[in-house]
């Protein structure tokens, strides 16, 4: 691509570059193109509940019966149909999902910086780019300061690569897919999407299957085994249709019949729609998914680690006070004009040390209390040293007009800048008072000092000047009003809530206490006492601590992975870069989406949209909620194929009528599968919900108590349908009979519904229960089987018969003994 005379160093014009959007296309990798309709039907097509209605239709084409064969054929274009839905409406939903996702990327466009979505980058854009973003585009550098990229997606070197500007060589040019790590840098695109370093590859990622998730690989064991026990049960049913009857075509779609009952086609529904429209409500509540199996770990959720900064507090940092000798100056109380000089120069030297654009809250609240300082006539930033592992500290170097030699400014945590001043002991334990004293108001406390230099050579980092010590900064960033209610919730829920933060650990225990957190002896850890502990030593500990204080992003990591040895399923905030690998260590990492860095955000499951404490625990409960939900429907699943698997086959071993046929089947396959991946998916969550412990990890999604739970009862409304039918067939005709016997199984299918929508609530309360969807459900079934009861034309393709009033009543009667049982076998089930 060539960049044409248009771009300056002030960016392209927004209409320019929607014409090189338009020539170029987006700037997106190579992705898998959506499946089109064909494409599904294609795929339906080898889905063994389309064959077998083909075969059953052709069959009965075979036998003379083109009504019930063309029905069949009709039933394939429904079912096809409800496929398509359920597809297209997943696929909407993770749709949606990425557009949420898309990165963005901070431009010039028509000389002014704004942030666009990622994909609208074209050939000429300037990119702004600053420590923490992926780089979005292969681009030329303009100007950098202190660039650092990680280019090991590339070339798979582990160290960061130091890059300059304008030097026509690879070290003056940065590269889509690849991380800056330090510094900061204007870039100009030179070429996007597949045109990309690393467009150019990623056709080869294309072909990369991702592996299943634990609740993919448990789905999946239960579909093969219902599915060999389907084959085997209808081949005996031939068999022995066959051989004691003689008429083979009438065994084969009994067969057919019942491998139809107990396909388990609703099981891959279920894995498919409930995660990704649990996602989408996710969505909506400020969280977002970026890993889908990370729904199905939000129930296991024990501990929670968590920052101070923005999380816990409102990362609306202003400075509170400003130290200077043993004045204390509240600036509340006093305008900036009568200000004492000594604190005008800790807050002009605290300006000073600030980066050059302020994106750190607590840089942007100083440069607000000074603003004029950064922008003094002929003053010139030469040097700049930033934070490092370690080094909670950072300084500038300016040279002033008329004045000999170089002035530096630094500010950083006080026990890390004030040994380097140079202080008596005495000035030196008063000074640590005045912190202690100000973080026990939960103040986040920076020292500050300034140095002046003659020469040009600078050493290797800020520790190298000797410092006169100036004051000290004291800011204030207050609790969020909602952490107190949120943190008794996830206590509540067995959701343990550990605050790991760089701040002092005063200032973080006051914090703590505002937050309402457990507080025991031992609840307090530091950086310096987790550094001397062992494995062992940091387990045991961590079992009872609440705050961890004056931590570096290494120590976060080993903490992750301390609690995750003890048997803990850990959530961990985080957003910067040197948190990424604690978030990817912990089961379910968080990213902040507001504050958060494009590298935090990529290696975190989740992200939040508003950075909020209290947004962490709705995605607690919505994930317990979404898994709550798969397990009432898979439950359904298995109690409702129970009785359709045992008509289609004891009729026949008994030597009565069959009951089943293909098309009856269907039927009840129509009720099935809305209910299991519609109805039960917009169910509302239990009253308990955040009040049981955490899941246990690995627990099953179906467990045995469960599934006998389920056998149970199906094997009652299968007992009494079965019942229904014995009476039926004795005493009223043939066609009479089976609709008797199909009417209760729609009816134990019905109550099958309402029993499994909760663990706890009795009928009464589940109809109260709003759910429109299962009621849809419902009142369509029931106006279906009236017609098929009581429209000539439909019940001679069933093969019914009007239903006389002792019949409606002998249905009415076994309809409520059902629902007697099914409501004394819910006292049973597991409370988990």
């Amino acid at each position: 691509m060539t960049i044409t005379s248009t771009s300056t160093d002030h960016g392209l014009s927004s209409a320019a570059a929607a014409r090189r959007l338009a020539d170029d296309g987006p700037n997106e990798l190579p992705q898998n193109q959506p499946r089109r309709w064909h494409d599904m039907l294609r795929e339906a097509a080898r889905e063994p509940m389309f064959r077998l209605l083909l075969a059953a239709a052709a069959i009965y084409l075979l036998l003379g019966e083109p009504h019930e064969g063309l029905f069949l054929l009709l039933m394939v274009v429904v079912v096809f149909g409800l496929t398509l839905y359920q597809e297209r409406k997943t696929s909407h939903a993770l749709e949606r999902l990425r557009e949420l996702s898309s990165p963005t990327a901070l431009v010039l466009r028509d000389g002014a910086r704004r942030h666009i979505d990622s994909r609208q980058l074209v050939a000429g854009d300037v990119l702004v780019l600053d420590e923490g973003n992926h780089v979005p585009a292969d681009a030329e550098l303009i100007s950098c300061t202190g660039l650092q990229v990680d280019e090991s997606l590339l070339t798979g070197e582990s160290f960061p690569v130091q890059k300059q500007a304008a030097t026509g060589e690879e070290s003056g040019r940065v590269f889509a897919a690849t991380l800056v790590v330090a510094g900061h840098a204007l870039a100009r695109v030179t070429a996007t999407g597949h045109h990309t370093a690393v467009g150019r590859i990623g056709t080869a990622l294309l072909e990369l299957e991702p592996a299943r998730s634990p609740l993919q690989q448990q789905v999946q064991r239960l579909t093969v085994n219902f599915a060999w026990y389907g084959m085997g049960l209808s081949a005996l049913l031939v068999l022995a249709f066959g051989i004691l009857r003689g008429d083979w075509l009438q065994a084969l779609l009994a067969g057919i019949a019942l491998a139809m009952s107990m396909l388990p086609e609703e099981f891959p529904v279920v894995l498919t729609v409930f995660p990704a429209l649990g996602a989408w409500r996710l969505a909506r509540a400020n969280v977002l998914t970026r890993r889908l199996d990370a729904i199905e770990t939000l129930g296991s959720i024990s501990v929670l680690c968590v920052d101070k900064t923005g999380t816990l507090t409102e990362n609306r940092m202003q400075v509170a006070c400003l130290q200077a000798g043993d004045r204390l100056l509240q600036l509340d109380q006093c305008a900036a004009t009568d200000w004492p000089a000594p604190h005008q120069a800790v807050a002009e030297w605290a300006a000073l040390a600030c980066a050059a654009v302020a994106v750190d809250p607590m840089e942007q609240a100083i440069a607000a209390l000074a603003p004029s300082v950064q922008q003094r006539p002929g003053w010139q930033a030469i040097r700049e040293y930033g934070l490092a592992p370690g080094l909670p500290l950072m300084a500038r170097v300016w040279q002033a007009p008329g004045q000999a030699g170089y002035l530096v400014a630094a500010k950083g945590a006080p026990e890390a800048l004030l040994p380097l001043c140079g202080l008596a002991p005495d000035a030196a334990a008063l000074l640590a008072r005045q912190v202690a004293a100000m973080a026990g108001q939960g103040l986040r406390i920076l020292a500050v000092a300034w140095a002046h230099v003659d020469v040009d050579s600078w050493p290797a980092d800020q520790t190298g000047f000797r410092y006169q010590y100036a004051g000290l900064v004291a800011l204030a960033d207050p609790l969020r009003a909602e952490i107190p209610a949120a943190i008794a919730q996830c206590r509540q829920a067995g959701v343990r809530v550990l605050m790991v933060t760089g701040d002092h650990p005063v200032t973080a225990a006051a914090i703590a206490r505002q937050a309402g957190l457990v507080e025991q002896p031992g609840s307090l850890l530091t950086g310096l006492q987790i550094g001397a502990m062992n494995e062992a030593q940091l387990r045991g500990a961590l079992r009872n601590a609440s705050v961890c204080a004056r931590i570096t992003p290494e120590q976060k990591l080993r903490i992750i992975e301390c609690l995750k040895a003890d048997g803990a399923v850990v959530a961990m905030t985080g957003d910067g870069v040197n948190d990424a690998p604690a978030l990817k260590a912990a089961h379910v990492g968080i990213a902040m989406g507001l504050r958060g860095t494009d590298v935090a955000r990529a290696a975190a499951a989740l992200v939040l949209l508003d950075d909020r404490f209290a947004t962490i625990v709705q995605a607690i409960r919505g994930g317990r909620r979404i898994y709550d939900n798969m397990r009432k429907a898979v439950a359904y699943i298995i109690a409702t194929h129970v009785p359709i698997a045992g008509m289609a086959m004891l009729p026949v071993l008994l030597g009565l009528p069959p009951v089943l046929y293909p098309m009856h089947i269907v039927f009840l396959e129509l009720i099935i599968d809305p209910a299991c991946s519609l109805a039960f998916e917009n169910e509302q969550e239990e009253g308990d919900l955040m009040a049981r412990p955490p899941r246990p990890a690995g627990q099953p999604l179906f467990g045995w108590s469960d599934g006998l739970v389920s056998l149970a009862q199906g094997g009652c409304a299968l007992a009494l349908a079965l019942a229904a039918y014995g009476w039926a067939a004795a005493l009223l005709p043939a066609a009479e009979a089976r609709a008797l016997a199909f009417a209760m199984l729609v009816s134990g299918n019905l109550l099958l519904i309402f029993t499994n929508r909760s663990r706890q609530r009795r009928l009464l309360s589940a109809l109260r229960a709003p759910n429109a969807i299962a009621w849809c459900v419902i009142g369509g079934a029931l106006a279906l089987l009236l017609l098929c009861l009581y429209q000539p034309a439909l019940a001679a393709l069933f093969r019914f018969a009007p239903l006389s009033w002792s019949a409606l009543g002998a249905l009415a009667a076994c309809s409520a003994l059902a629902l007697l049982c099914l409501e004394v076998l819910k006292r049973w089930r597991s409370p988990s």
